[in-house]
Order: C-alpha cells, then sequence, then structure tokens
C-alpha cells in the first residue's frame, strides 16, 4: 500500500523530529503519531517478554483504565489481531463486537484494530495496535502511515527490549535494572511509581524527600502519604488529578505549591500498564525569575500604556483645562500624587494656566510672583532642569522665605519639571504629594520625559486659548450686541459656537424695527466656518438691514440678496429666513432660501412648522421665492433657528425638529397683562416676559445640546412672542381727493389724539399730516387715505395709489415750494416710503411724551 505525498512529507517530519528517541519514549511517540495519523480511538504496544513470557502491553494511548488492564498480555497462540500481527509478521486488521469474542478482550462496539508487527533484525519483537471506528478495513493511505511508523520504531528498538510485565510476585513493581534504578534514585527531580491500587512501589531520593516515604516502607499506599502531610487541605483538588490521569490513559501536566515545603512542583503523571509514575520537578526559581520578569515587564508595560494614553489625551486636548485635567487624570494617579500646577512665565511675572488638587487661597496668593524671587519654580526656569523636594523640611531649608507655603498648600513633597517648548522655557509643572515622598531614579526619569510632552501640550493649549478668545471676540462684534425693545414682539437668542476647533461660524440672527409697528426676524447661516465665512455673514446681516430700511417684502428681499451672495463667489452659500411681522393685522409673512422651516406655538395649540419645503440656499437660487404667511394671534410665538440646533451626525434634521417641537410643547401659554406695553412702557409686566423668554431658550438649548455633548456647527435660536396691536390704539379715515383733505386729516388728528390724551403732540402732528396729505394730493392719485397708530410711537401713514417715490428737493430762498419734506423730515423722529399693494405710504413717527 503507498501513501500520498502529503502523508509521507508528514511521516518524514515525524520520525526526524522523533530520532533521537529510544525505549519506551520511542514506543509512546510512534504510537502517538499512529492514533493521529488514522484518527483513531487509541492504540497500544506490545513487546515480547524474556523467556517463555507472552507480550506485554509496554505503551498505550487513548484506552480507558480497565481496557488497558484486560490487554496487559496477550496470548502468542491466540486470536486477536496483535497475536496474529507477531505470528504471521504482516499487519492484521480485526473487527471488535463489543464483546470477548475469540479475537481478544472486549473492544467497543463498531470499531476494529490494526495490528502491525514490529519486525527488528532479529524477528518479530513485538506489535503496535490502533483502534479504530467505523469497523471497516482503513484506507489504504492510513494503513500505510501505521506501517511506516511501526517500522521506523521497530528499527530503533535494542536489541534487548525493557520488560513492561509484571513481578511474579504480584506486587505490581517496576521491573529495572541496577543501572535504571541508580539513574532514578540520583535524578535531581523526584520520581515515584504506584501501582493500581496506589500503593508506592518506587521513589527515588528526591521522593523520599518530597512524600516523607523511606524505601524501606514501599507498599504503603500514596493517599496515606497525602493524609500525613495535609496536601488534600492545601491542595484538595491533587487526588483528583491523580485519579483522572490514571482513568484517562494519557500523560497530564500541571503546577502545584507543595504543603510540606511551599515550594512549586511542575508534576508529569503518566500512566503506565497496572499503575502509575510520577515525575516531580522543582521550578520555585524559575517561578520566582519568571514573576521577576513578568513583573518588570507589567511595570515596563504600564509605563508604555501611560505615556502612550497621556500622548493621546494631549493630542486631543484643546484649552488649557483639557491639558490640565488630562496630565492629571494620567500621571497622578499612577505616582500617587494628590495635585498639580501649571505655572507659565509672562514677563517677570509667573501665572497659574491651571491647577489640580489645591486650595484655591493658596493658588491666589502665589499667582503673579517675581521671576526674580527665590522660589523652586525660578530656580527651574533658570536652570532648565527639574528639582525634587522630598520633605516639607527640605522645602523649608532651601527656601526659607517660603517656609509658610507647604502647610497653606497642604503638600509635603514636589516634582518642578521644567516645561521646555522649542529651546524656551515657558514655565513650569508641579507635581506635589500629600506625603513626604523619595523618587527613585526611573520614577524621576520617567516624570522629566512627560514633562516635554506636557510643555508641547500646554503651550499649544496656550496658543488656543487666545485664538479661541480672538475668535469670539470677533464673533461678538458680528452679532447684534443686544435685540430692541419693541412692543409688536418680544424677543430673545442664543448663539452657541462649535464645540470643535476655534474657527467662528457663519450663523447670525436679528431683529429689525419696520414702519407701521412692523418687525423683521432674520435668522442665517453661512456655509462653512472660518474669519471669510464670518466676514460674509458680516456683510449679509448688514446687506440684509440696508434692505429692511428700503421696505422690500421678503421674497423680493431675498432675490437682492440672492444677488449679492452670487456676486462674492461662485463657491459661496448661505441660508436665510426673512419674516415681517405685522402687530396690526396679527400677521407674519415669510421667505425662506433653502433654511429650516419656523416653528409656530399659538396659546393652546400644539407646535406646528410653517411653510413647505425651502427654496434652494443663496448663491444656487433661481428666484422668485415663495412667501408664506401665517397668522399668529395674541401671545404666540415665533421661533426662527439654524440647522446646528437640530441636526448632528448621530441626529437627522427630521428627528432634530420633532425634538424641537417637543421641547416647546410646554411654552404655549399667554403672557401677563399688558398695560404697560399698552402705555408705551416697558413696565414690570414686559420684562418677566423678556425673562421668561431667556429661560426658555436656555431650556431648548439644554434639552437639544446638552452641556457634555461635543457640537460639530454653530447654532443660532431666536424666539419671538408676538403681540397685536390693540383695537383702540388704530385709527384710519379715507380723504377726499380735492384740497380739503388736508383740513379733514388735522381735524382727525386733532380728535384722536385728544382722545388718545396727546394732546401736547397735536401741533406738530397737524402740520405733518397736512404736507403728507398735501403732498400725496399734489403728486400722486386716489384713493388718499389716513391712518395713525400708537406703538413705540405716533405714526402717522398717508397712503395713495401711485408709486411715485417722494423725494427731499433742496428749494432755493425764491421758491415758493419744495420744502414740505424737509419740514416732514425736521419735524418727525423717522420717516420714510414703503410700497403696498395698490400704492404707497409715506409715513412719520413721534416719539410719545
Amino acid at each position: 500500500m503507498g501513501m500520498d505525498d502529503a502523508i509521507a512529507a508528514r511521516i518524514r517530519m515525524i520520525t526526524e523530529a522523533g530520532d533521537g528517541l529510544s525505549g519506551p519514549d520511542l514506543l509512546g511517540f510512534a504510537l502517538d503519531h499512529a492514533v493521529t495519523e488514522t484518527g483513531g480511538l487509541g492504540g497500544m504496544v506490545h513487546l515480547r517478554g524474556p523467556g517463555a513470557r507472552p507480550p506485554q502491553l509496554t505503551a498505550v494511548h487513548g484506552l480507558i483504565r480497565p481496557v488497558a488492564r484486560d490487554w496487559a498480555e496477550v496470548e502468542p497462540a491466540g486470536a486477536s489481531a496483535p497475536a496474529r500481527a507477531m505470528a504471521q509478521g504482516t499487519p492484521v486488521w480485526a473487527p471488535a463486537l463489543g464483546t470477548a469474542d475469540g479475537t481478544g478482550p472486549a473492544l467497543p462496539a463498531g470499531s476494529g484494530l490494526l495490528a502491525v508487527p514490529l519486525i527488528t533484525t532479529e524477528g518479530v519483537t513485538g506489535a503496535l495496535s490502533v483502534l479504530m471506528a467505523p469497523a471497516e478495513r482503513p484506507a489504504p493511505q492510513r494503513w500505510a502511515a501505521v506501517e511506516a511508523l511501526a517500522a521506523w520504531a521497530a528499527a530503533r528498538l535494542r536489541e534487548a527490549p525493557p520488560d513492561r510485565g509484571r513481578d511474579r510476585d504480584g506486587t505490581g513493581a517496576s521491573l529495572a535494572d541496577d543501572q535504571v534504578s541508580q539513574a532514578l534514585w540520583h535524578m535531581s527531580d523526584a520520581f515515584f511509581a504506584v501501582d493500581g491500587d496506589w500503593r508506592i512501589t518506587f521513589v527515588n531520593g528526591e521522593a523520599e524527600r518530597l512524600l516523607g516515604t523511606a524505601r524501606t516502607t514501599l507498599g504503603r499506599t500514596l493517599w496515606d502519604a497525602f493524609t500525613r502531610l495535609s496536601v488534600d487541605e492545601a491542595e484538595p483538588g491533587l487526588r483528583g488529578r491523580y485519579r483522572r490521569a490514571a482513568e484517562s490513559g494519557t500523560p497530564v501536566g500541571f503546577e502545584v505549591r507543595w504543603p510540606t515545603n511551599q515550594r512549586w512542583y511542575s508534576m508529569r503523571l503518566v500512566p503506565v500498564p497496572n499503575g502509575l509514575t510520577v515525575y516531580a520537578a522543582d521550578i520555585t526559581a524559575s517561578r520566582a525569575r519568571e514573576a521577576e520578569r513578568a513583573a518588570a515587564e507589567h511595570a515596563a508595560a504600564e509605563r508604555t500604556a501611560r505615556i502612550g494614553e497621556l500622548t493621546s489625551a494631549l493630542a486631543q486636548a484643546l484649552t488649557m483645562r483639557d491639558v490640565v485635567n488630562a496630565i492629571a487624570d494620567r500621571v497622578l494617579p499612577p505616582f500617587g500624587a494628590s495635585g498639580m500646577v501649571v505655572q507659565l512665565i509672562e514677563g517677570d511675572v509667573i501665572r497659574i494656566a491651571g491647577a489640580v488638587g489645591y486650595p484655591q487661597p493658596f493658588l491666589e496668593s502665589i499667582d503673579g510672583a517675581s521671576i526674580h524671587d527665590v522660589s523652586p519654580v525660578s530656580e527651574v526656569y533658570q536652570s532648565g532642569a527639574p528639582a525634587f523636594v522630598e520633605s516639607a523640611e527640605e522645602y523649608t531649608a532651601r527656601y526659607p522665605g517660603m517656609a509658610g507655603r507647604p502647610a497653606a498648600a497642604r503638600k509635603q513633597a514636589w516634582a518642578f519639571l521644567p516645561l521646555i517648548v522649542s529651546g524656551r522655557n515657558i514655565g513650569c509643572s508641579v507635581v506635589a504629594f500629600a506625603e513626604p515622598r523619595r523618587l527613585d531614579a526611573e520614577e524621576r526619569a520617567l516624570l522629566t520625559a512627560l514633562s516635554g510632552l506636557m510643555g508641547q501640550a500646554i503651550e499649544r493649549a496656550r496658543l488656543y486659548d487666545m485664538e479661541h478668545t480672538r475668535a469670539k471676540e470677533l464673533q461678538r462684534g458680528l452679532l447684534p450686541r443686544a435685540l430692541p425693545s419693541l412692543s409688536s414682539v418680544t424677543a430673545a437668542a442664543r448663539y452657541l459656537p462649535a464645540s470643535e476647533g476655534i474657527d467662528v461660524g457663519g450663523d447670525w440672527y436679528d431683529v429689525i424695527p419696520l414702519s407701521g409697528a412692523r418687525v423683521a426676524l432674520v435668522i442665517g447661516d453661512v456655509m462653512g466656518h472660518g474669519l471669510s465665512e464670518a466676514a460674509t455673514m458680516g456683510r449679509l446681516r448688514t446687506a440684509v438691514n440696508t434692505l429692511a430700511e428700503l421696505e422690500f417684502p421678503p421674497a423680493e428681499l431675498l432675490t437682492r440678496l440672492n444677488d449679492v451672495v452670487s456676486e462674492l463667489g461662485d463657491n459661496l452659500y448661505a441660508t436665510c429666513l426673512y419674516a415681517v411681522y405685522d402687530p396690526v393685522g396679527a400677521t407674519c409673512v415669510f421667505s425662506s432660501a433653502g433654511h429650516p422651516p419656523p416653528a409656530v406655538v399659538r396659546p393652546g395649540h400644539p407646535v406646528r412648522f410653517a411653510g413647505g419645503a425651502p427654496d434652494p440656499p443663496l448663491g444656487a437660487a433661481q428666484p422668485p421665492f415663495e412667501t408664506t404667511e401665517v397668522s399668529l394671534e395674541e401671545g404666540s410665538l415665533l421661533v426662527l433657528y439654524t440647522d446646528g440646533l437640530v441636526e448632528s451626525a448621530a441626529r437627522d434634521i427630521d428627528r432634530g425638529m420633532r425634538h424641537l417641537a417637543s421641547a416647546l410643547s410646554g411654552a404655549a401659554r399667554v403672557p401677563g397683562p399688558r398695560d404697560a406695553r399698552r402705555d408705551g412702557a416697558r413696565g414690570d409686566g414686559a420684562r418677566g416676559e423678556s425673562a421668561s423668554l431667556e429661560r426658555l431658550c436656555d431650556e431648548v438649548l439644554a434639552e437639544l445640546l446638552p452641556e457634555k455633548q461635543l457640537t460639530a456647527d454653530d447654532a443660532a435660536l431666536l424666539i419671538a412672542r408676538t403681540h397685536v396691536l390693540a383695537p383702540d390704539h388704530i385709527a384710519a379715515w379715507p380723504l377726499s381727493e380735492g384740497p380739503i383733505a388736508a383740513g379733514e386729516a388735522r381735524d382727525h388728528v386733532r380728535d384722536q389724539l385728544t382722545r388718545w390724551e396727546l394732546a401736547p403732540l397735536t401741533p406738530t402732528a397737524e402740520l405733518l399730516v397736512s404736507e403728507l396729505v398735501a403732498n400725496a394730493i399734489r403728486h400722486g392719485r386716489g384713493p388718499v387715505e389716513l391712518r395713525l397708530l400708537r406703538g413705540e410711537g405716533l405714526i402717522c401713514e398717508v397712503t395713495d395709489g401711485s408709486l411715485t417715490t417722494p423725494r427731499i428737493r433742496h428749494a432755493s430762498e425764491t421758491d415758493e415750494g419744495g420744502r414740505g419734506l424737509q419740514l416732514v423730515s425736521a419735524l418727525s423722529h423717522r420717516w420714510g416710503t414703503r410700497y403696498t399693494s395698490n400704492g404707497k405710504c409715506i409715513w412719520t413717527e413721534q416719539p410719545l411724551p
């Protein structure tokens, strides 16, 4: 039978690996690999005994103890597979029936035994048998592998193989010649053997000391020795390990601490026919060396991990507080330190940049000290080398002028580490201990190495803080410093910069008073971050204010703003929502260019988002823009926001808007009394309402952007509570289209101001109305209408059907006319013109007394 190339190569490797083996080790090695190569259940080797003794079981693999005991001897003339193989000198395959069937002792049902003779120069010496399942003739490759291993083992057997049989007296002692016994006796490792009844049959010198059993007392059981030495109490599982090894029939090894001398032994239990042999090697010294090596490796790994963690944490730290916290979390605990303070040199002054674990009064007392004073920080700054102080007494002796500092700081040992950046000493990092502490050379070297990482991170954080402060100042300068106080709306706003990076953003908001007591509410977002985007935001905010003064409706204003954005660059885009609230009609008209829709909160109604899908953003839009109108009853909320509030990497914008609606759901309540507002003053009610909106802004931000949640985008929020102009604060009349219109207008003004108790304003108001009506009659066309509004001031409006824009003329001294609008400009607080759906409106505003 032949083997394929793969099996043949594997057999060559196996035989080369076992080339130096002999005797029982050789047979066990060959048997183990024969079982493995065939996928067998187990195996055994029988060798012929001396004289007329039958072949004896010499090696066993994978067979339980009862089976091995039944096969301890083989009847030479029997029908078993090993006997027939030795008699015939050829391999024999014999299926087993599960009982003693005449072919040998019982084997598991459904299995079979392949026996291969061991043929030496002296003839057949024994047989190597492999138990396999199912009970089918093995494949040729498996058969050939067993033959090859048997032939290799047989060729290396000694001419006189050792007899592994039992003594004729039945004591179970191993048969060994004098030389083997002497070698075993003088072994440095303990060696002993027990029979099937656990009686000790052999001990060498080391085993006598281990078990306390002399050779003269052989025959006592191993368990007697265990009981005498209290082994079961110290190692309760040891007896079970011995039993399992004997029953399994396979060698096992483990380490155990022997109770009599507390030394560690590596035990090797090797089952043999009708017994067990035990090798016990003292490994106490090697375990100690291994423990020392492991401890050193662990310490080195901890130091490496500590430096790695600190490096990673410092790489992510941005601000000085982040750096100080990262150092405190990863440097103080491993060294058992209780505090740290970072001190930077600014000119000739020592400033505290951050501290952990120090009393605040102490920090305040040392902040701002001179670098020229005698102190450990000055010493480290001048020398550039670290300084270590091991006790408060040493500190007082070295710096007598600062004898009170240890008690004030509640510290008793210090490590002063220089912070060197690009060859410059920028300050000192102080690691302090609550108890006296002597740092060894390795700890000092590690702290010195860590101080280099600290210095780089601290310098980077210092520069970051400076840039971040400048960026915030720029952002504050571009946003409204304060929202105007108006009777039509009460507004509050918040701007939250991104948590990551120092770049300013392009979010902005505005509240712009318009004519007729109307108010423009604006929010926008320039896409991107950086100074360029912030500058663009400032330009767009200015443009919106300018266009709002021209009284453009929302759609037309966004059209003109889109032209501005397009002229600024091809890759510039911005979103914007422009809304105009009219308190007379309680309506809000808005248009959106790529911006999220506003949330409308009406008292007693669920929160809803007004408008449909927004038009494309500015810079990519194609006018005209859609216009949406919503009714806002008294006390309604109009909530404008940027996408940074509702959208993030972990939350899409639809989910964020639902979250916003939930946060606003409790805000649909009617404001307090409006008497003070009705009188044009901002009383306690108005201040309370403003404070309520400020709290609502904070609540919304806390709900949508938790304090510890990092945000990658800016967020702006503008909440306005709308107020309807009371009907008794509005008066309107149609006027005749002839010269009598001016007289009618004066009569209406005089009577209405008397009812409003604003008689002191009557003379000026009559004159202003006369000029406005005269201008409409002379240059416009009918119909002409007069309207008076009592809001933040007294507003007089005259509308006509003409689209002609009035302008101030500069009349000469001899001109008889042309001074009407000059008079209007001089007498009114504000005045202007806006277009209506049917013509134009000229208006003036006078402050209330």
